[in-house]
């Protein structure tokens, strides 16, 4: 399943790239690409005035940008506008991006800050108002434990552990679930995570510990006993 790509969301976002790309064709901030960077190729090309080529770009990450914007809004509607949103603020700040990091730390950054922003106007509204059947359909298909081709019981059973995870995710405050998200859902290492949300891999590994520890008291609740 497209989430960005298809119908208007593509022609959204493609729509602000033709237009970045005809006011300014500046490069990239310094520095060279690294070596074995897949993505450096497709930026330049939209620097150069290809904004088709940031296609590319957005079929290889929309998913996981999904994912990664899924476990901090929780939301499934949100979590796709705010996806497209964070795609089309990377074209419209592409010529900002340095070449010596990786386009996908940028754009996770770019995005996380867009989940945040939006968290902090949802802080208002009551708990009931948020979507009742999240985790239980799409988001759960888009993490990469549920979409292994294992047999269907254990889908069920990794569904399910995955539905209480995100419940309990939900309870945390705003920077721990950060680092949980990207570390457990994302599998990034800390010095990564530490670029995304600003802050040194210290704080990561002490936020990432705390979170893990309310979690397990909260999963332990759904823990069946014999």
């Amino acid at each position: 399943m497209a989430i960005i790509s298809a119908g208007v969301g593509w022609m959204s976002v493609a729509s602000a790239a033709i237009g970045f790309a005809v006011v300014t064709r500046k490069k990239p901030g310094g520095g060279e690409p690294p070596v074995d960077d897949p993505d450096a190729a497709m930026v330049k090309a939209v620097i150069d005035g290809d904004p088709e080529a940031y296609r590319v770009l957005v079929e290889r990450y929309e998913r996981r940008i999904y994912s990664v914007i899924y476990g901090m809004v929780r939301n499934q509607e949100d979590a796709r506008d705010l996806a497209q949103d964070a795609f089309v603020k990377a074209f419209q700040n592409l010529h900002k991006f340095r070449l010596e990091s990786k386009f996908y730390t940028w754009l996770c950054r770019i995005s996380m800050n867009v989940a945040i922003d939006h968290l902090r106007k949802m802080k208002h509204r009551s708990h009931s108002e948020f979507d009742d059947n999240r985790g239980t359909t799409d988001g759960a298909q888009v993490v990469r434990l549920s979409s292994r081709r294992d047999n269907p019981s254990e889908n069920v059973a990794r569904k399910q552990v995955y539905s209480n995870i995100m419940a309990a995710l939900e309870t945390l405050p705003d920077d721990q679930r950060q680092v949980v998200v990207l570390r457990e859902l994302e599998g990034m290492p800390y010095k990564e995570i530490a670029e995304i949300i600003g802050v040194p891999e210290g704080t990561v590994m002490s936020r990432l510990y705390y979170a893990r520890r309310r979690l397990q008291e909260l999963l332990a609740m759904h823990r069946p006993t014999s």
